[in-house]
């Protein structure tokens, strides 16, 4: 599993970028969690807010900084499916 934290780098990304962590951290699951912060790879996933997640390719969250729980589901829905 792979989510990227698509953002700038700004106070928001990076707290969504915690928030991921510390749900992956909680859920004990093997995830690379990579930070997007280049405005053209951004624009490839046709996203026009930050912070945006995305997983396994799928885009989860835009605009918004996400809670740790929001995360830890969609890390739920991936082991299920695994």
């Amino acid at each position: 599993m792979e989510i990227k934290v698509l953002g700038p780098g700004c106070p928001r990304c990076q707290k969504t970028v915690q928030a991921v962590k510390d749900a992956v951290a909680e859920a004990g699951v093997d995830v690379t969690v990579e930070k997007v912060g280049d405005v053209m790879e951004i624009a490839k996933y046709g996203v026009f807010g930050t912070p945006a997640v995305v997983v396994d390719g799928e885009i989860k969250s835009v605009g918004k900084i996400p809670s740790v729980e929001e995360v830890k589901k969609w890390l739920q829905k991936y082991n299920r499916e695994a």
